[in-house]
């Protein structure tokens, strides 16, 4: 037959399940190249958020 697996396999991570420290905790355990990747991706959101707010702010003074 097959071996033993050495432990349990690893289920899907779902983040939206866990708590907003839970989240934050796992994506610290991510290489360094993937946590800048997210990094980047929040920026990104945040900065378009930002200058979507500002138009839809000052769209009627125009």
């Amino acid at each position: 037959m097959y071996p033993e697996w050495p432990g349990p396999i690893p289920k899907e991570v779902i983040l939206e399940d866990k708590t907003k420290l839970k989240q934050i905790r796992l994506i610290q355990q991510l290489e360094e190249e993937d946590k800048q990747t997210i990094f980047r991706l929040v920026e990104k959101m945040l900065t378009n958020k930002k200058f979507k707010d500002f138009f839809a702010k000052n769209a009627a003074t125009l």
